[in-house]
């Protein structure tokens, strides 16, 4: 099986269906358009439509919701089944950032990180969870970041966001693996998308300065290392945090 191939087949021969959040742009839409590369029938959800950001995708289906409304992941991943087939991979991306020092931050920019990057990402894994156990496995992928296993100055929430997603990766790993679900995390480095391109470049050369490759990623290298993880090709690799940073914390 060819790596173009290896998403081609799901049950009983049919396109494995794939759902993406925060698909609409960015790393989101990087990660959508390499499964779709493979074979695989989208979904994507984000908060507003995508729009004409990133690679075109045929037939995806996409869906506008706030990924922190429980009663909508369960709701979409039924509709989901319903159009497209029994789901195989959710890729859990949607996220924000609110920086403050930490004496700075308010209430306010704490939870709603909080809120969509954590407990809008679980929300939709156990809805996904609750699919995949009902038809023998699959993929969950989380997208973390460094931030998340090192901290930042000014990124508390962030930070404590993408912290909870390793431990509810391995949480997770735990109790689904039992029922053939895989369940693993990217964490990226300083990638070039619209969010890093508002940064001062100051900080985009620190960053750089940071990494043994001497360069920033891009959105096409997070893609890649998910779309590994979700193939057969990883089929053994479970709990994992896998980091993609150009040895920015090597």
């Amino acid at each position: 099986m060819s790596a173009m191939d290896e998403l081609r087949e799901g049950p009983g021969g049919a396109r494995v269906v794939a759902l993406v959040t925060g698909g609409g742009r960015g790393i989101g839409r990087a990660i959508a358009g390499a499964l779709a590369a493979r074979g695989a029938a989208l979904a994507l959800v984000d908060r507003e439509p995508s729009g004409p950001q990133g690679p075109p995708l045929q037939d995806a289906l996409e869906l506008t919701h706030d990924v922190r409304d429980f009663r909508a992941a369960a709701s979409a991943v039924a509709r989901i089944e319903e159009t497209l087939g029994p789901l195989a991979i959710a890729v859990l991306n949607a996220g924000i950032s609110r920086d403050a020092a930490s004496w700075r931050m308010t209430e306010e920019e704490w939870r709603e990180v909080i809120d969509v990057n954590l407990t809008g990402a679980f929300a939709w894994a156990q809805a996904s969870a609750r699919a995949m156990r009902e038809h023998g496995g699959g993929s969950i992928v989380f997208v973390s970041s460094i931030n998340g296993l090192r901290g930042k100055f000014g990124l508390a929430n962030y930070s404590a966001s993408k912290a909870g997603l390793i431990g509810l990766t391995r949480t997770l790993a735990r109790e689904l693996g039992p029922r053939g679900i895989r369940v693993n995390a990217v964490a990226p480095g300083y990638i070039r998308t619209a969010l890093t391109a508002k940064v001062e470049a100051r900080f985009i050369d620190q960053a750089i300065a940071e990494t043994a490759l001497g360069r920033l990623g891009e959105p096409e290298d997070v893609a890649e290392a998910v779309a590994f993880l979700v193939s057969p090709r990883a089929r053994h690799i479970t709990g994992v945090v896998l980091r993609v940073d150009g040895g920015q914390t090597a």
